[in-house]
């Protein structure tokens, strides 16, 4: 569950009722941070940032063509294509906006202790149903669990216990980048092998970074998951397509009025607006144009511009030369579906039946 700070003097508040606008009381020397304790103990004080790049994730057990090989639990040689279809029929039937959703549920799962497929469960080993999905940074607002149980049921069909949740989350998000939301200029190919985890809880969610989030915070957080500065600049613009809530757009002073006129105007009567509105149905380096034009709805997206090496990192994206942002974005991809991974072996781990809920004894 993630409680937002920043500002001078700083008051978290209302952690059960998601991710916060920070309140900024008075100023004072020196600057002073107050966090006032959630009820699960989590916060978001941004740590200091290492002047070190963090170790990438392993990815230790995870193969290329993992499942037309020998590496696999079982082979299920079509296990890509099953999913590649479910995906393209979403998109076609629900629209883009699904295919947004595919990206950020893969995202949100990997934060979370690690790619795991525990943002699926709503129903533990443990027995709580205090999951991951109830987490303020997610209830409420994360899509394509269907197309997911979809894939999921496809693929039992077609090889039983073979392919896991968490590696077809994995799949989703790279074929809807890739083949759907970027017209085939996103092109990356995904190691799989990953194991479902079978406990999922609200509480660790405070590790997502948040739309209130500042510089230091969203390095640290990324940091904690091994991803740097570069991961940081490139996985935010996932940012450009999708919708946002309108509670989470900013309120900063230098965005663009005429922008912030629009936007209020569509907030009366939608509780939501496309996240670009330059290119709201494309996942493409727009999204770098308007953080660069104070056009980027999220405080955490203006962020960027915030450091020499970010703002860098901005402008070369922006610019895209040779569809640069592509390649680099389907690697940071791959980067981050590594994080945490659990492979055969590993204790607690199984590949589930249904992705909603794990395995009842003795499929464990």
């Amino acid at each position: 569950m993630a409680c937002h700070g920043g500002g001078l003097i700083n008051f978290t508040i209302l952690c059960s009722g998601g991710w916060v606008r920070p309140i900024t009381v008075v100023r004072l020397p020196p600057l002073v941070t107050i966090t006032i304790g959630c009820p699960n103990g989590s916060s978001e004080t941004p740590m200091p940032a290492s002047p070190n790049e963090p170790a990438p994730p392993s990815g230790a057990g995870l193969y290329l063509d993992y499942y037309n090989s020998s590496y696999s639990n079982y082979a299920c040689p079509n296990a890509e294509s099953i999913v590649r279809e479910v995906v393209e029929k979403a998109i076609a039937y629900q629209g883009r906006g699904i295919g947004a959703g595919l990206i950020r549920l893969h995202f949100h799962d990997c934060f979370v202790e690690g790619c795991d497929g525990s943002v699926l469960l709503n129903t533990t080993a443990s027995g709580n149903n205090d999951t991951e999905r109830e987490g303020a940074p997610n209830k409420n607002s994360l899509r394509g669990f269907d197309v997911i149980d979809q894939a999921k049921a496809a693929l039992e069909s077609a090889c039983p216990s073979a392919v896991s949740c968490a590696d077809i989350l994995a799949f989703a998000a790279r074929d809807a980048a890739a083949r759907n939301l970027s017209s085939g200029k996103i092109n990356y190919t995904i190691p799989a092998g990953r194991w479902d985890g079978r406990e999922s809880f609200a509480n660790q969610t405070g590790t997502l970074p948040g739309p209130f989030s500042n510089l230091d915070t969203l390095v640290a957080k990324f940091a904690a998951q091994r991803l740097n500065r570069t991961d940081l600049v490139l996985l935010s613009a996932a940012h450009s397509i999708g919708r946002a809530r309108c509670i989470f757009i900013s309120s900063r002073p230098g965005m663009n009025q005429t922008l912030v006129k629009d936007l209020n105007g569509e907030c009366q009567s939608n509780p939501s607006v496309n996240q670009d509105y330059k290119t709201p149905d494309d996942l493409d380096s727009q999204y770098y144009q308007n953080v660069v034009d104070n056009d980027a709805l999220f405080d955490s997206d203006a962020a960027l511009t915030n450091s020499t090496d970010t703002n860098a990192l901005v402008d070369t994206y922006r610019t895209n030369l040779m569809n640069k942002w592509e390649k680099d974005f389907g690697e940071a991809m791959v980067k981050m579906g590594k994080i945490n991974t659990k492979t055969k072996g590993d204790k607690g781990v199984e590949i589930r039946n249904q992705c909603w809920t794990y395995n009842a004894p003795p499929n464990y």
